[in-house]
């Protein structure tokens, strides 16, 4: 996890930041936003009108099948030329900037090709509005929003600049020359030392007085709907040296290029962007970021500003929302916690879970759930009450496993009571409470510890571990090996002035994520159980 933000200092240079106008903090969940809230930057919501769908029904069957087949053409015809770079060097000769005929060729064809590429998907218009900076200025290029996965179109008016990729890349065809030809910074997520070295790969390059060419950095780490920025990570600001904001706009009348977590797929953005007839980008530089002596040895101070002036100059909030893992996270009070609660995913799963193939409501009750004790699949399936008990695997990432892949049956229980949705927030953190609360030897009533106080924010609001193990520290003080009275856990979670307000919002579940409770089926007069009845269109 990133370190803690910093309070905010203005730059020293230009472009530095006033207090005015800072980071906004989502306030929640769905529920949560108002008038003041920005909008959830992870979901695209594509809406076209009647003739748009005709448009792109027409032009995908005939525009886009040739544009596609096309730009794959170019791209490899690409390959040969960046293998011309690198093929036949030592290991050595790859670590230092490169130069000569090779470089002048190699270059030279790799950019023009890769314009081709994206003119033929449809990327006509490239406008560009500022200066770039050269690299003695600003050894550093930040680009945001990161909103597709043509966001690479940037690097043609960049000059090609160098990037940072994983590791795995390198084994995909075309790709992994391209990025060999580039002189990526590879990370690799699953080498612990690799974060390290690609940190002091970046001070190497970032201070290499213009020996370099310029790293490109997308700071947000993820693709967004570019309605908010997302949390800057902070390794494009660790060097301290001045780094120059690139801003990415797609003025186009639909918006068919957006690759968000929760909208349109690969597929169909390359073929709603292929099937457009004109698809424009706009790349704007923004004056060189000067760093203060403060944000020089602070990166997280460093992006956070550099972060609203981007911001700004788009019109758009700055938020504190990011990935953790495959989930979306913003920050309330100290806390991460899931932009959509993973307890609402969970009743909408449920409600699926529930029914036959066929549609009809699956009529086996679910079992009742032990108050303590590990549970096995199979359990698992028939507390659930699962109409297929293999689906029962779909389920197991909602609650945490044992070393032998059993689910802590507390969990499901809790988890079971606030999907009904006849519980108050009072009653349901009572609840939690009494499920997860252990007996304290000395005084002889209960206690909540730090395990049961990080399970409890884990399933109700998707907070990590970290943020709920430091919020424990924060709220015992120096006598966390006591634990937390009922009286306290309840003043935190509903009386708290930042966290009252995300508890109530998130354990009032919508309709659609509740599940109703096991009852006798309906019978007829002569006593034959009626049959089920299909699911509706709501469920």
């Amino acid at each position: 996890p990133n370190p803690a933000p910093a309070p905010p200092s203005p730059g020293s240079g230009l472009g530095g930041p006033s207090q005015a106008g800072g980071r906004r903090a989502w306030q929640g969940g769905p529920a949560m936003e108002g008038a003041s809230s920005p909008p959830n930057p992870f979901v695209h919501d594509l809406r076209l009108s009647r003739l748009q769908k005709v448009k792109f029904y027409v032009l995908g069957v005939v525009l886009a099948p040739i544009r596609v087949a096309l730009a794959f053409v170019v791209l490899f015809l690409i390959w040969p030329f960046a293998l011309l770079q690198v093929v036949g060097l030592p290991e050595e000769t790859l670590q230092e900037p490169f130069s000569g005929w090779r470089n002048t060729v190699s270059h030279g064809s790799v950019y023009l090709l890769s314009r081709l590429m994206f003119f033929l998907l449809g990327f006509m218009r490239i406008r560009v509005r500022g200066q770039r900076a050269s690299r003695l200025e600003a050894p550093i290029l930040v680009a945001a929003p990161h909103s597709t996965f043509f966001d690479p179109i940037i690097l043609l008016p960049c000059d090609l600049p160098k990037v940072v990729s994983r590791t795995e890349n390198l084994h995909v065809p075309v790709i992994g020359a391209l990025l060999r030809f580039n002189q990526a910074i590879l990370v690799s997520r699953h080498d612990p030392a690799s974060r390290k070295k690609v940190v002091e790969e970046v001070k190497r390059r970032a201070t290499s007085q213009g020996k370099w060419p310029q790293v490109l950095f997308f700071p947000e780490g993820t693709c967004s709907n570019k309605k908010a920025l997302l949390k800057f990570k902070p390794g494009a600001f660790i060097s301290g040296v001045p780094i120059q904001p690139v801003l990415i706009r797609y003025p186009n009348s639909v918006d068919s290029t957006t690759w968000a977590w929760r909208g349109p797929g690969v597929l169909k953005v390359i073929w709603l962007t292929a099937s457009q007839p004109c698809t424009t980008v706009e790349v704007e530089f923004l004056p060189v970021y000067q760093p203060s002596v403060e944000e020089a040895v602070n990166p997280t101070l460093y992006a956070n500003n550099v972060q609203k002036v981007m911001a700004r100059a788009l019109g758009i909030p700055a938020t504190d929302c990011e990935f953790v893992g495959n989930l979306p996270v913003t920050v309330v009070g100290c806390l991460r916690v899931a932009l959509e609660p993973r307890i609402w995913e969970l009743g909408k799963e449920l409600r699926k879970a529930r029914y036959l193939p066929g549609g009809a409501k699956c009529l086996l009750e679910p079992c009742p759930v032990p108050s303590s004790g590990p549970l096995g699949r199979t359990e698992l399936a028939r507390c659930l009450g699962l109409a297929c008990p293999e689906d029962v695997e779909g389920f197991l990432n909602y609650f945490q496993q044992d070393a032998d892949g059993n689910t802590d049956s507390r969990e499901v229980s809790l988890a079971l009571e606030t999907l009904e949705g006849e519980c108050s927030p009072q009653q349901l953190t009572c609840r939690a409470f009494e499920l997860f609360s252990e007996m304290h030897t000395e005084t002889g009533d209960c206690r909540l510890h730090q395990d049961g106080f990080c399970a409890i924010l884990r399933l109700l609001l998707g907070t990590p571990r970290a943020d709920g193990a430091e919020l424990y520290s924060q709220l015992c003080g120096d006598h966390s090996q006591d634990g937390l009275t009922l009286d306290e856990f309840q003043d935190f979670s509903l009386r708290h002035p930042d966290y009252a307000r995300l508890f109530s919002t998130y354990l009032r579940l919508p309709v659609a994520c509740t599940l109703t409770k096991p009852g006798p089926a309906p019978a007829y007069a002569n006593g034959t159980l009626a049959a089920a009845s299909p699911k509706s269109k709501a469920d």
